[in-house]
């Protein structure tokens, strides 16, 4: 199949394409303004199917809206209307289609370009009036103030919030070319893409889900994936929003800040650093343990762990804190190699300690069911 998508380079055209170029049945024309006119004119006469993607949303003149969605659409669709054999059209239009001001009114004109297409040649045409769209690749201070906040918070810069308490609706930039690259399935392929009747099909999209928030609550989940390199503290990624707009931030930092340290704590047993940590799961963190050393030796009355030896030889035991019929609990021991990536649970109740039996240091990654909490420390001494 080949595919034309005009806007190659925009910001959801680029992402389509990324997604596009994952398949090997599907050749690609990408069409911006690098490209001339004559590449336009070849490609819409080859083209299965397009994604009309190009459009004016922030010019210099008011007219260039009229040129750039209105009178540029109708082009498109005349000259794909001569084919003997029109393909389907996509048609990336705005919620604000539905305003009367100059840049909704162009879309609009634009998706009446498109509806007459189809009614003409009987041809599939769908058209998805989008709300704000946030995802990687996404221009600060152009595309959506999402891009804006991500960056300048990145950055160290500050933000300009008139209302916090204003909603702003969104969409995930994967979630819409999804819906997209789902339209190519649709009907069984071009033979049954076309339209039922003289009208032809004009179908209506709206991309879900969608993420009401508020400015307010947008900037200070940004603000937490900023601070979270220092508290460790990650934010609810069981929240789709929430997990969608973190992976969002990342893009913006610098190449050379995608790197942290860590705040190691070090002694005569060797080091110890704290890695991530969440009220939802708990923490995470990994030591270096010299040769000889016994790490632990306590017991927590809530909190359950996991060890894993990544490096290294060790032995771990761990034992009951309470007798059984006035009997001493049996130790209970395991030999761990890294090279076994073996997990041991240590439940509540039981006392614990781990030693580095090995010639060299022993690495160990741990999880804790619970934030360490120094004013409530459920840690308590009690020899294995």
């Amino acid at each position: 199949m080949r595919v034309l998508v005009t806007g190659s380079q925009g910001f959801i055209g680029r992402n389509l394409i990324a997604r596009l170029q994952c398949r090997d049945d599907i050749e690609i024309f990408g069409y911006d303004l690098a490209n001339t006119p004559d590449d336009l004119a070849a490609w819409l006469d080859e083209a299965d199917f397009v994604f009309h993607l190009a459009g004016v949303n922030r010019p210099q003149r008011e007219e260039e809206f009229f040129e750039g969605n209105a009178d540029f659409t109708r082009a498109i669709c005349d000259r794909l209307a001569r084919r003997t054999d029109p393909p389907p059209i996509l048609l990336s239009s705005s919620i604000q289609a539905e305003l009367e001001n100059p840049y909704g009114r162009s879309k609009r004109l634009a998706e009446e370009a498109v509806m007459d297409y189809a009614r003409e040649t009987g041809m599939r045409a769908i058209i998805y009036r989008l709300t704000n769209v946030f995802g990687k690749w996404s221009r600060p201070n152009y595309n959506t103030v999402v891009a804006t906040f991500c960056y300048n918070i990145a950055h160290d810069l500050p933000i300009t919030i008139s209302d916090p308490n204003r909603v702003v609706r969104l969409i995930h930039i994967d979630d819409v070319v999804r819906a997209f690259v789902s339209e190519l399935q649709k009907d069984g392929g071009p033979e049954g893409q076309k339209g039922s009747g003289p009208e032809g099909r004009v179908l209506w999209r709206r991309v879900e889900p969608e993420y009401p928030v508020t400015l307010g609550r947008l900037a200070e989940l940004i603000r937490s994936f900023r601070v979270m390199r220092d508290s460790l503290i990650t934010p609810d990624f069981s929240d789709p929003f929430v997990k969608k707009l973190y992976g969002m931030y990342l893009t913006y930092l610098d190449e050379d800040d995608f790197a942290y340290d860590l705040t190691q704590r070090c002694d005569e047993r060797g080091c110890l650093a704290e890695f991530i940590k969440s009220q939802h799961f708990g923490q995470i963190f990994v030591s270096r343990t010299k040769p000889g050393v016994t790490r632990g030796n306590h017991y927590h009355h809530s909190k359950a762990e996991k060890f894993l030896v990544l490096e290294g030889e060790a032995v771990i035991r761990f034992r009951k804190i309470q007798s059984d019929r006035g009997q001493r609990p049996e130790v209970i021991e395991y030999r761990v190699s890294g090279k076994d990536f073996r997990v041991l649970d240590i439940p509540p109740g039981y006392t614990h300690n781990i030693e580095n039996v090995g010639d060299t240091e022993l690495i160990t990654l741990f999880w804790a069911s619970e934030i360490f909490d120094p004013e409530k420390p459920d840690t308590f001494y009690e020899e294995v």
